[in-house]
C-alpha cells in the first residue's frame, strides 16, 4: 500500500475538521453519543476524501525513453561494439 501523499493528508484533516465542525453547528446536538456520532461520520468522511485523491505530476517511476534516436545521449562506439567479453579463462583469486 502506497503512502499517503501530504496533499491527501492535509484534505483529509481539513475534511475531517470542517464538516465535524459544520454538522454540529448546524445539527444542534447536545449529547454525548451524537457528538460521537458526528466524529465518526466526520472521520469516515476524511477518510474517504483522502483515499479518493489522486497524486498529481506522477506518471511513473521510471523515465521514458526517448521516441527519437537523434535525441538519445551519444555513446562512444568503443563501448558498443565491445560488449562484454566472457571471463571464463580466468582464474579465481580466491583460495
Amino acid at each position: 500500500m502506497p503512502r499517503p501523499t501530504p496533499a491527501q493528508v492535509a484534505y483529509g484533516c481539513l475534511t475531517v475538521v470542517l464538516s465535524t465542525f459544520a454538522v454540529l453547528m448546524l445539527s444542534d446536538v447536545r449529547s454525548g453519543p451524537g457528538v460521537v456520532a458526528v466524529a465518526a461520520a466526520g472521520l469516515v468522511l476524511g477518510l474517504i476524501v483522502a483515499a479518493v485523491l489522486r497524486p498529481q505530476g506522477r506518471t511513473s517511476a521510471a523515465p521514458a525513453a526517448p521516441a527519437d534516436p537523434a535525441l538519445s545521449p551519444a555513446v562512444p562506439r568503443a563501448r558498443v561494439r565491445g560488449g562484454m567479453e566472457p571471463r571464463v579463462s580466468e582464474g579465481s583469486l580466491r583460495r
